[in-house]
């Protein structure tokens, strides 16, 4: 072909390309950089409230999500955070960032919440506390502090069942998952037997993870007679103890009394690692409130495990949010409200506890004869029922059967129980 014929073609292709919608030009094949990514499964919980808001029964029930309601199913705000608040906002304070370690009124607050007035760890300094977003993020820098420093072992030992976010949040880190034995489904009750056996069994330096008060998901906890039996054996093991404590107060209705494990393990020379989180207790659930604790050998050790923290803590997020912390500080530093919050998070357990037993009642009342003493006997915001995940009467909870009691009220606790019966018997 000659030259003037291949001009001429090519002002003919332009031309009609000119001529075409802009949108029809072929444009050369793009790669996507995301072609690989899986659609991954939904969340369990978020998933329920989900299926809960396209549900339009007028009786639908969310049992799914661990969030306190009142007695009229409404979002709780307590009393102690609102004047906190107003106290905060008359000082007109600045919005600076914190440090590292956050908000210094509050991690020594929280450490004395947890491990007591009198403890003979933060009267000698020998712990180091650090803020933390909420429990979750407590978790996180726990594990990866342990990743990174506990070279001993790689093991972390959950109970089984344990809260989900546990698994992912150790595995992510690097850790090894195992678990040991827990809930005993024949008599939806702690399988203490099992447990020692487990623990007997665990390699030495491994991690083991124990919930101080109100399992999640079960509402199944050890008595204090098993707790001395579990701490005498886990230290003759010589396994590292890595407490999450995110019920303080909530369970029972006594912060003491919901601390006790968590103490009476140091009293008995363990060297534990503690998560907090004050969601639940203070209501302070969008505030993102909790802290990490190790306790240490000494003060010097405790100097450097805080410098390690603060490097591992910079990269994720620099520095913790402040509005929540200083809510929570407020709160455990002035008498008064000191005083005001105790029996509201006194009030909302026993809230719970008599939505238990309501519950039991209730069915009972219509005509079941299977045992529900463990709704009552389990303990804190969750009941772990047995249910499976078929239903038809527009409860939603957890594909295992968990439900949160927090959910349940005077005006539907009767609701709950017929479908309940119904599905059962």
């Amino acid at each position: 072909m000659r030259c003037a014929d291949l001009t001429t073609l090519w002002r003919a292709l332009r031309l009609w390309a000119e001529q075409l919608p802009y949108q029809a030009v072929i444009q050369p094949d793009r790669i996507s950089w995301w072609g690989g990514v899986q659609m991954g499964p939904p969340d369990p919980i978020l998933g329920v409230s989900e299926a809960f808001k396209r549900d339009t029964s007028s009786k639908k029930m969310n049992l799914g999500v661990g969030a306190y309601r009142d007695d009229h199913g409404k979002p709780f705000v307590l009393d102690c955070v609102r004047k906190a608040e107003a106290l905060i906002a008359s000082k007109q304070l600045d919005k600076e960032y914190l440090a590292i370690g956050g908000l210094g009124d509050f991690t020594k607050s929280c450490a004395q919440l947890a491990l007591g007035a009198d403890s003979e760890v933060l009267k000698s300094g020998r712990n180091i506390t650090v803020q933390t977003i909420s429990g979750t993020g407590s978790l996180c820098i726990g594990a990866n502090f342990l990743s990174r420093f506990h070279s001993a072992s790689r093991d972390v030992y959950l109970p089984k069942p344990s809260w989900g976010n546990h698994t992912p949040i150790f595995r992510d880190a690097g850790m090894q998952l195992k678990a040991y034995r827990y809930y005993d489904p024949s008599t939806c009750g702690f399988d203490f037997n099992g447990a020692l056996d487990d623990i007997s069994k665990m390699p030495e330096k491994s991690v083991i993870m124990l919930h101080a008060c109100a399992h999640n998901p079960t509402g199944v906890d050890p008595k204090p007679e098993q707790w001395k039996e579990i701490a005498d054996l886990v230290k003759k093991r010589d396994l590292l103890v890595f407490f999450d404590m995110a019920y303080q107060g909530f369970a029972s209705g006594d912060i003491d009394r919901d601390a006790w494990a968590v103490r009476h393990f140091i009293e008995q020379g363990h060297k534990i690692v503690l998560s907090q989180s004050f969601a639940k207790n203070m209501g302070l659930y969008g505030e993102r409130v909790g802290g990490f604790t190790v306790v240490c050998n000494d003060a010097e050790e405790a100097k450097r495990v805080e410098s390690q923290l603060k490097i591992l803590i910079r990269p994720m997020y620099s520095n913790p949010p402040m509005n929540g912390a200083r809510i929570a500080a407020t709160i455990l530093n002035t008498p008064d409200l000191y005083k005001i919050w105790l029996e509201e998070v006194h009030g909302m357990a026993n809230r719970i506890i008599k939505m238990r037993e309501q519950l039991a009642a209730n069915l009972k009342n219509e005509g079941s004869t299977l045992d529900w003493q463990h709704v009552i006997d389990q303990i804190g915001m969750f009941c772990f029922t047995g249910l499976k995940p078929e239903q038809e009467f527009s409860v939603y909870m957890t594909k295992d059967g968990r439900i949160s009691m927090a959910g349940v009220t005077s005006s539907n606790v009767g609701y709950l129980a017929h479908g309940i019966h119904a599905v059962t018997k």
